[in-house]
């Protein structure tokens, strides 16, 4: 069981404050960090003019746009690199079509094989870009960290210009120009847009110098931006929730074929009578974009987002849809074999190793992802090569798996990632040093520590506090995804007056509660997975429930319904 962590409440005394927001609200605030008057106003502030910094702010912006410029001038072949996830490829297709748009006639697109080539640019890649006539590369989601390889481009007679998002290395590569938020000196205000977010800027950039009369159009491309910047988990705050927010408008009306036939073919619910939010992009949209990179090649994702033709488009939907159902089996597959692992040989560990040389690449990240979930332990999932092993680590909040794997790089070829998530390759000889070192540095880290999992609780409210102002401040606040998280309720002492398992097979539990205080007010809850998790749970039962405040409407009636996270019995 998860234990509940409630965070601290916070006296607002604020006279001008309280009486414009919900008590309730600004504490949800303060726990993002909100707290003064001035951010909690920037904060709700969500226009677009208001919301989007000029593109120009980025350092090489200019520098970039006129050579891309001269590239269209002197007719010059342009490849515009990308890469193989959710982010990488609506990057790719949203510069790919703004430089349709504004002229240019001699664009290809490159995104590397994920099994064979796996992540930025490699060497093969610029050799065979050079042999194909290419003049200037343009990278998307990558480059940052392609010394050599770029060095090779300039070599061969080619400029590159980077657009990435990723930390930046002390050496920063010889290109062109570099359109990272990041690099020293750049006074970009938002420094964690997606790397579809820095494509959008260099578009905007573009159509300023090239188009400025059609620039307004560039909003069409926002249902792409919304899709990478969800997908890739950035912080939901600043420009990337007004980016998000109107992405998510546009990926209701959106004109793209490509998306259209993915949502009949997955039975994606997306229409402007039914707005998505970004678990639709989360749970269903991504994931499908992503299966082409996992089980083949993200050319299948990359070429159905920029797809015109309807009858083309739906078999593409169809193949992609189909790659996504592979992608699903094989990795229950997987995950069931790495599960045996970890139940049998690491069940007294502090860390999860699992390797196998028939798990494709592509998957490693989702297994490690759902072990380490499962498990609650740091986890490493490999493919077991020729001469090396591939890999994806997933990890818990108690451990910084890239600092970890720093401590153990003299054993590594290569790794990179973030806190939580990374990838590895190591050599057959080295294999053994590195399971033994990573393990000792994970078993030090938790020593003494209590990683039992935890819900995060952002504050307890009453019966009373559940109603329509409350529920309507709260929608305020969305687009909800990393850094602005769905608020986490606690609510005590409700009273059982009905409850049933509902769903196919039983999955899924709907209570109706009421207050203990014998209020006639009824609310509705429902609990996603929660079905077999109560078995003892019976009418007149008086628990304490963690939620999520929820409107929701069905034929045109609106209801206030609690999402349930977890529940205790009294």
């Amino acid at each position: 069981m998860p234990n509940w962590k409630l965070k601290e409440k916070k006296e607002i005394k604020d006279a001008e404050l309280t009486e414009k927001y919900h008590p309730v609200v600004l504490q949800l605030l303060h726990n993002r960090g909100i707290g003064k008057k001035e951010e909690i106003e920037k904060y709700f502030k969500t226009d677009y003019e208001i919301g989007v910094s000029d593109p120009f702010l980025f350092a090489d912006m200019e520098k970039a746009v006129a050579r891309i410029a001269e590239a269209r001038e002197k007719k010059e072949k342009i490849a515009i690199y990308g890469d193989y996830d959710a982010d990488g490829v609506t990057a790719t297709a949203l510069l790919f079509e703004t430089l349709e748009k504004l002229g240019f006639e001699n664009v290809v697109v490159y995104i590397p094989d994920r099994q064979l080539e796996g992540y930025g640019m490699n060497m093969e890649a610029v050799e065979f870009l050079h042999q194909e006539k290419v003049n200037l590369i343009i990278t998307v989601d990558c480059g940052i960290t392609s010394q050599e390889e770029i060095e090779k481009a300039a070599k061969l007679g080619m400029d590159v210009i980077i657009t990435d998002h990723h930390h930046v290395p002390r050496d920063l590569p010889g290109a062109f120009a570099i359109i990272n938020a990041n690099v020293k000196g750049c006074e970009y205000p938002e420094k964690n847009l997606a790397g579809v977010g820095v494509a959008f800027k260099l578009a905007q950039a573009l159509y300023q110098k090239m188009k400025p009369e059609e620039a307004e159009q560039l909003k069409w491309s926002l249902d792409l931006v919304a899709i990478g910047t969800v997908a890739d988990c950035v912080p939901l705050l600043g420009e990337n929730r007004v980016l998000a927010k109107y992405g998510l408008i546009v990926l209701s009306k959106t004109k793209r074929n490509g998306l259209l036939e993915m949502f009949k073919v997955g039975r994606i619910s997306i229409s402007e009578d039914d707005l998505p939010d970004t678990h639709k992009i989360s749970f269903q949209i991504a994931p499908r974009i992503n299966a082409a990179g996992r089980m083949d090649h993200a050319s299948f994702s990359y070429k159905l987002m920029i797809e015109k033709d309807a009858i083309k488009a739906r078999d593409m939907a169809l193949e992609v849809e189909s790659k996504n159902q592979s992608r699903q089996k094989i990795t229950g597959e997987i995950t069931r074999e790495a599960r045996a692992v970890a139940e049998n040989m690491f069940k007294d560990k502090k860390f999860i190793f699992a390797e196998n040389e028939h798990w494709p690449v592509g998957l490693l990240g989702l297994v490690a992802g759902k072990i380490s979930d499962e498990f609650n332990k740091p986890t490493l999932i490999l493919q077991k090569r020729e001469y090396e092993f591939v890999g994806s680590l997933r990890s818990i909040p108690q451990i910084n798996i890239i600092e970890t794997l720093e401590k153990c790089a003299e054993l590594l070829i290569k790794f990179g990632g973030h806190a939580q998530a990374a990838g590895v390759r190591v050599a057959h000889n080295k294999i053994e040093k590195f399971y033994a070192k990573f393990g000792e540095l994970i078993e030090e880290q938790l020593a003494g520590k209590d990683i039992t999992p935890q819900i995060e609780i952002d504050a307890e409210i009453g019966a009373d506090d559940l109603n329509w102002d409350l529920v309507g401040q709260i929608k305020k606040m969305e687009p909800f995804g990393e850094g602005n998280v769905e608020p986490v309720f606690l609510a005590r002492n409700m009273i059982v007056e009905n409850f049933r398992i509902v769903g196919n097979g039983s999955k899924h539990l709907k209570l109706v509660l009421r207050a203990e205080d014998k209020s006639p007010k009824m609310f509705e809850a429902i609990g996603f997975g929660l079905g077999d998790k109560f078995p003892d749970l019976k009418n007149g039962d008086k628990i304490d429930i963690v939620f999520n405040l929820q409107e929701d409407e069905w034929n045109g009636n609106k209801k206030i319904q609690l999402k349930l996270v977890d529940l205790r019995v009294n």
